[in-house]
């Protein structure tokens, strides 16, 4: 690739401070992290409840509900999880190492995730002892504490990784236009897995599933019998109830078939994915440098809590992403059940999510012109408006009909313009956050502010989780059956939910105050200082 582009690409001098090879292996680490990310979001719950069958009418954790359960158990882990982050954070800011504070975890942490990652979906669990209650409380203790500690050990290589840009360089359009292209690598991996895992799913396990025509073809075929059945000496005084005694035992069985073979393409497709993504964090470990970090003496959690709460815009940003946690929740788990149950097809949530790229693209290409033409602030604000905006309009129009569907493909594309301007922009606020409170106190801490990213992501993670698979609930859905008896309530939940997010998340941006100007301004007398 042309080596001109490529700095123009990046806002990189030639030979002076952070290279394009270095922004590229920090993207290409960033691609192979949303490998892993992406399989464990989108789909530990769906293995969780279609795999395993925790979601299947009757089925219990106890006295609970296994979905709701299910539900809790998301929500739990991940919120003990992201408050997992700021003890991470501490622990980058007391790193001291040959290879900087932050570029070490990409090494050392790459395989001990692949190894989660993959016993997260280990497929020795049976769906058959899930369903009829001999093991269920067995083996959700078990998912639960392995994906408790998958979560442990992503975090210590996500909190640095994120943590590694403001070590790249202090220039904050150039460290905007890394993160831009980082972002979009990892929505591309994202994007991948989003597409492709449920179209291997919902083709392989197709021939289990029993449409309304397919019924109605196998009455046809079988009317002579099903009249047997309710002729003289049947057992049945109608043919309705015959017939459907008669699906009903054609069906038998075939729920457990399919959650035994749906739990193999879980395991197989974490397997080629963690394959996939080691190599990459390798990649960005060696093909990155660190040039600013701080070199003053460690200090306790204690003292970097403190820290963070002397850092306001910071704050600021937390308490937004915090609002903002349900923003996506139809490209979370929630998606998935609404393609895979409403629209009664599963490879459609690769589309849903496929909708929302090309907005976010052009939201990607165009955040740096944004940012110097309006602020990083403002476009914030304005964009995530803009999405509560079309979310409300999308929740008013519907989905029963094929004018509205089209209507709302139309709305997800344009939402693609806030959740790519949020994955982006939110990164190099942080990082500017990172400039002012070194400013403000003398001290930088990478490792505490970028904390705060990785917590609001994986409250979001969180949030929309647990959204997705209490509709479930709410939507009375068997994932045995693939029986459904409200799929009007589940559209609710993830439409309003994800436009009340929207709007809520502007709030408090509304009081952040650090723009280009100050930033330029702040990192100058910072470098004054230390000369």
């Amino acid at each position: 690739m042309n080596s001109a582009f490529l700095h123009k690409l990046f806002g990189t001098t030639p030979g002076k401070g952070v290279q394009p090879k270095e922004a590229l292996a920090y993207s290409i680490a960033g691609f192979g992290q949303n490998f892993i990310c992406t399989i464990i979001g989108s789909y530990i719950t769906v293995f969780m409840t279609d795999a395993l069958l925790f979601g299947a009418k009757g089925v219990k954790i106890g006295a609970i509900d296994g979905a709701v359960a299910v539900a809790f158990l998301m929500l739990g882990a991940r919120v003990f999880d992201a408050f997992n982050d700021p003890i991470m954070g501490s622990v980058v800011d007391k790193t001291r190492t040959k290879w900087g504070k932050c570029r070490p975890y990409l090494k050392w942490m790459a395989i001990p995730i692949g190894i989660m990652t993959v016993a997260c979906f280990l497929p020795v669990f049976s769906p058959e002892a899930v369903y009829d209650g001999s093991a269920t409380v067995r083996t959700f203790t078990i998912i639960g504490v392995v994906y408790v500690l998958w979560s442990v050990v992503y975090t210590i290589a996500d909190v640095p990784y994120w943590g590694l840009s403001t070590c790249l360089t202090n220039n904050t359009e150039t460290r905007g236009n890394i993160l831009t292209v980082a972002r979009m690598f990892c929505t591309v991996g994202a994007g991948i897995v989003t597409i492709f895992v449920p179209m291997i799913t919902g083709n392989l396990t197709a021939k289990f599933k029993y449409t309304a025509d397919d019924i109605a073809l196998i009455i046809k075929d079988k009317a002579p019998e099903i009249a047997k059945m309710t002729g003289e000496g049947g057992a049945y005084d109608s043919a309705e109830k015959a017939a459907e005694t008669f699906i009903g035992t054609i069906k038998a069985g075939s729920e457990i078939a399919n959650a035994e073979l749906l739990k193999w393409i879980y395991f197989i497709c974490a397997l080629v994915l963690v394959v996939a993504a080691i190599p990459m964090f390798f990649y960005g470990f060696k093909n990155t440098k660190e040039r600013f970090t701080s070199e003053e003496t460690p200090k306790s959690f204690g003292h970097n809590i403190k820290l963070l709460f002397k850092n306001k815009e910071l704050l600021l940003i937390v308490l937004s992403g915090v609002l903002g946690g349900a923003r996506m929740v139809y490209s979370y788990t929630g998606g998935l059940y609404f393609a895979k149950y409403i629209l009664q097809n599963e490879g459609l949530y690769g589309i849903i999510t496929l909708l929302v790229v090309p907005g976010g693209l052009v939201a990607s290409v165009l955040v740096p012109w944004m940012s110097k033409k309006f602020t990083k602030k403002w476009s914030y604000i304005v964009v995530h408006l803009f999405g509560g905006i079309v979310m409300a309009a999308m929740y008013f129009v519907g989905y029963d009909k094929p004018w509205k569907l089209i209507v709302c493909a139309i709305g997800l594309v344009l939402l693609g313009i806030p959740q790519g301007v949020n994955n982006i922009i939110t990164y190099a606020m942080i990082g500017d956050t990172v400039d002012y409170l070194e400013w403000k106190t003398g001290e930088r801490g990478e490792g505490i502010c970028f904390a705060m990213q990785t917590l609001i992501n994986k409250i979001g993670m969180a949030v929309g989780a647990f959204i997705g698979v209490f509709s479930v609930k709410i939507a009375e859905i068997d994932t045995a059956t693939y029986s459904v008896e409200h799929g009007d309530k589940l559209w609710a939940v993830l439409i309003i939910s994800g436009a009340v997010s929207m709007f809520a998340c502007a709030i408090p941006m509304f009081f952040y105050t650090i723009t280009e100007k100050k930033q330029a301004e702040m990192v100058a007398e910072i470098e004054a200082r230390k000369k």
